[in-house]
């Protein structure tokens, strides 16, 4: 009955969001998860920055086969033998309030984006300066070179300083905070779409922005986001026409929907690696049963792990093919050279023999110990099913999992905690660069005790090898593309030496539209409504 309440509520809050006004050209955008925060310096999240991107811009923009484009910069130009980046910003672009956009908003962003709080600060070097030459010319200073400095700046959002202030807002807020400031629930930005209601858990409206500065390739007057967590309420409201786009598509349910006289799946690859993880840094694990140790400091332990895993049968069973096994944390999409690393075998036999020399024996009850696996259940693709299959495997080894699978809200709020304090999770992480150095820098890094820093912010688990950090420091620096390559392919062969990690697979985007409605879909899978057009 529960389940049938909450989809009963999901679809009057769509037909609600369509309101009277049907002579606007409204796209119905439904997804599985919420949009936690309107904050644009708080979460690091790709659909989060996706729903984000329709409202704020960076200082560039990516164009959809993702190559770099001028953004809220016009041009941009590097001095001083790479020390020195000069930032041409477009005359003209107002804020949704109708305050003017200038250098004073983005020397405010950059200090916003360094604050302690914020997960954006992965896109700036901790010891940049930025420095405002006029109204319309920012300077940032290096203290090394950076050749991929602006790669990541698509999704590293402008805010109105005035506003921010105004609102008492200047401080980014954390994911985990029980009180939101005004930013996490209102929107001020430059970008085509403008909000103009956001109820959490219910739905977030976007209103086309009149007065916005670019060419707009979209037909659309507004956009109604709705939530709907349930998989089966998703795909009959699509069916039935009452959404326009679903995100995503139950793989069961690809079929169906292609047959269907009025809906279509748009299929595509994603450069979004899903991996599993250990708590490695702990001296003994918060939620397990081994007590006066960690497990997971001992590599024979995580490749027990590992090759326990049968991740043919994950891709087969639970993806129904519609995933490609992983090797290491990028997609050869965006590092081929990746493809030369092989992934440790699936070996229930070996696995248990790890296990043995590593000293922990089975007990009388075939039990070797148990450890909680923390899992969002409506964040990926059968993430839930993942996890599942995941406690089944580690239990042929004798590993006792206590699957803890939630929603992506309250996951995250654990996960990015800065005392982040579960021992074995399931993630998934798209490169915000598209380079292979961001997984070097937010993944494989050393993590500062309390997780702030840019280096290794997302390195929950704690894996540290300094090998490792001394190749990615190389790495930022390097300008020679052969030599930039070997680093970055040795850093994540040692990785896959020390199982530093559990890389599963990249998973396929499935996205279910109307006919009428035409949407880019991106490899970055982030929802863009300026791309949609509606007949």
């Amino acid at each position: 009955m529960l389940k049938k309440l909450i989809a009963a509520a999901s679809l009057a809050a769509l037909m609600a969001g369509a309101g009277p006004a049907q002579a606007q050209q409204t796209l119905r955008y439904a997804f599985q998860g919420n949009l936690n925060t309107l904050d644009p310096h708080s979460l690091n999240e790709t659909t989060t920055l996706g729903l984000q991107g329709n409202v704020y811009e960076g200082l560039t923009a990516r164009d959809k086969q993702l190559k770099i484009i001028p953004g809220l910069a016009e041009r941009w130009e590097v001095l001083d033998n790479g020390l020195r980046w000069r930032f041409y910003l477009r005359k003209g672009v107002k804020f949704h309030n109708g305050n003017d956009f200038n250098a004073d908003d983005v020397v405010f962003s950059t200090a916003r984006t360094l604050a302690r709080n914020s997960q954006l600060a992965v896109r700036l070097p901790r010891d940049i300066e930025v420095e405002k030459v006029d109204a319309h010319t920012v300077d940032f200073k290096l203290k090394t070179p950076n050749p991929i400095l602006h790669y990541a700046w698509d999704t590293w959002y402008m805010m109105d300083k005035e506003w921010t202030e105004a609102n008492n807002a200047t401080q980014p807020s954390a994911p985990q905070d029980a009180t939101p400031s005004f930013a996490v629930l209102n929107a001020n930005g430059t970008g085509p779409f403008r909000i103009t209601e956001h109820q959490l858990g219910v739905r977030t409206i976007f209103e086309k922005n009149p007065n916005w500065w670019g060419k707009p390739e979209h037909n659309l007057d507004r956009v109604v986001f709705t939530p709907i967590t349930s998989a089966p309420t998703r795909v009959a409201a699509l069916l039935s026409g009452e959404v326009d786009v679903i995100d995503p598509v139950p793989l069961q349910d690809v079929a169906r929907i292609n047959a269907s006289p009025n809906a279509r799946v748009l299929e595509g690859p994603e450069i979004r690696t899903i991996y599993l993880s250990f708590d490695q840094m702990r001296p003994e694990l918060t939620a397990s049963s081994v007590k006066g140790k960690n497990p997971f400091k001992d590599v024979r332990v995580r490749k027990a792990f590992y090759q326990a895993v049968d991740i043919e049968a994950i891709r087969r069973q639970v993806m129904r093919n519609a995933a490609t096994p992983a090797s290491s944390l990028i997609s050869p999409l965006l590092f081929p050279q990746v493809s030369q690393i092989q992934r440790h075998p699936f070996d229930v036999a070996a696995a248990n023999k790890l296990l043995d020399e590593a000293g922990y024996p089975r007990g009388a009850d075939g039990n070797r110990f148990e450890v909680d696996l923390d899992c969002p259940n409506d964040r990926y693709v059968n993430d839930g099913p993942i996890c599942q299959a995941v406690t089944a495997m580690m239990a042929r080894i004798g590993i006792k999992i206590n699957l803890l699978a939630v929603p992506r809200a309250q996951f995250f709020a654990k996960a990015n905690s800065p005392v982040y304090n579960t021992p074995f999770y399931l993630l998934g992480w798209t490169p915000g660069t598209m380079d292979a150095h961001n997984v070097l820098n937010d993944l494989m890094m050393c993590r500062t005790p309390d997780g702030s820093g840019g280096r290794g912010q997302f390195n929950n688990g704690g894996y540290c090898n300094p090998k490792v950090d001394e190749l990615a420091l190389k790495v930022l620096v390097e300008i020679d593309t052969a030599k930039r390559d070997a680093m970055i392919l040795e850093a994540f062969k040692t990785l896959h030496d020390d199982v530093g990690y559990i890389p599963l697979h990249q998973q396929a985007l499935a996205w279910g539209v109307l006919k009428n409605v035409e949407i880019v879909q991106r490899a970055d899978n982030q929802p863009l409504f300026y791309w949609a057009t509606k007949k």
